[in-house]
């Protein structure tokens, strides 16, 4: 399964181990993984790769659908402020590259920028 994911074994394993993962076991201990763990794991590996932490993605997972939605929604918000911010600091980028001040102290459009953030 874990080539299959294009992840490590321990990778999943430590899925497990926080609760982001449920396997079956069989008479032996040994972890099955069915078609059900699969699709599970596949969708921990999405939500990962959407940002979300391994407690979030846990959450996410929830029995209810409401609980999920309120992961996912919170996630939503976190990344807009995310991304307002980041793009802030592109904007402030841009113009520290084509300011004309030798030093960002002396550009009162910097100084704006610093007390801003």
């Amino acid at each position: 399964m874990a080539a299959e994911l294009g992840v490590e074994t321990h990778v999943l394993r430590h899925w497990e181990s926080v609760g982001a993962l449920t396997v079956r076991r069989d008479g032996n201990g040994y972890r099955v993984y069915d078609d059900g763990a699969l699709e599970r794991a596949r969708t921990v590996l999405r939500l990962r790769r959407a940002g979300l932490s391994l407690p979030e993605v846990t959450a996410a997972m929830a029995p209810t659908r409401a609980a999920a939605q309120a992961v996912v929604r919170a996630k939503i918000s976190a990344l807009g402020e995310e991304i307002a911010q980041r793009r802030h600091a592109v904007t402030f980028l841009r113009h520290t590259a084509e300011c004309r001040h030798r030093y960002l102290d002396d550009c009162p459009e910097c100084a704006a920028f610093v007390g801003e953030g």
